[in-house]
């Protein structure tokens, strides 16, 4: 049942899926979270593995950056392997003071300047929500471990080096986005198109702001809360 993008069996991806961008992460994640891993995919070096998270079916597999990419590999989860719930876990980079460096940020909608909706299927969108029902979760289970969550617009950009004609404060004013990042928008559309349910769930790893960021080393350390909160919300019926 392999796709040309992906090397798993049928059978070999849970139904509940971490989507981290870096798939060195989602190795990290798999190694040091889940119990039974075993790696089920590497096809371009995009690494997949399954394992259990307190006795429930999980797996996690990079996305690589933006969203041409995370829009395949979503698509193929959900037609190929059946995948019910994605979330979206990784890094933003602040638009606004109100975000400090590593807050954990639950996207609650995603506006994006990309036309990757009207390449799909004619008809243009610029915001979307994720699923409320996998959002809600993530919510829920903030509030039972005591983490601090900020919520908001994420926008979801296809560039990274902007030209100088890019201004960050202007998207926070007209559009309310509280930080950038570049596969959200696609998950979310993809599953909506798909019947899924998806969400994102955010790092504050850099502001635009202050010009603070972290190191790749870091990161690894302080996205732990996040991870152990999207396995939790994720593993919720």
């Amino acid at each position: 049942m392999a796709t040309p993008h992906i090397a798993a069996a049928k059978g070999q991806i849970a139904e509940r899926i971490l989507l981290p961008g870096d798939p060195l992460r989602a190795k990290f994640i798999a190694e040091n979270w889940l119990t039974d891993v075993h790696q089920v995919s590497q096809v371009r070096n995009m690494l997949a593995f399954s394992g259990k998270w307190k006795g429930t079916p999980v797996s996690v597999m990079g996305t690589g950056m933006g969203m041409p990419s995370i829009g395949i590999y979503s698509w193929e989860l959900c037609q190929v392997y059946n995948v019910q719930k994605l979330l979206r876990v990784g890094s933003c980079g602040a638009y606004t003071d109100q975000l400090n460096m590593l807050d954990l940020l639950l996207a609650t909608n995603s506006w994006t300047d990309s036309s990757f909706a009207q390449a799909h299927n004619g008809k243009a969108l610029s915001i979307i929500a994720p699923s409320p029902g996998l959002t809600n979760s993530i919510r829920l289970q903030a509030q039972k471990q005591g983490v601090a969550l900020q919520e908001g617009t994420v926008h979801t950009s296809d560039v990274f080096y902007h030209g100088p004609a890019f201004n960050f404060r202007d998207v926070f004013q007209k559009h309310g986005a509280l930080a950038v990042e570049m596969e959200a928008f696609a998950l979310f559309y993809t599953a909506q198109q798909l019947g899924r349910e998806a969400g994102a769930l955010l790092t504050v790893s850099d502001s635009l702001v202050t010009e603070e960021g972290i190191s790749t080393e870091a990161r690894e350390q302080a996205f732990g809360p996040m991870i152990e909160l999207a396995l939790d919300a994720i593993c919720q019926d």
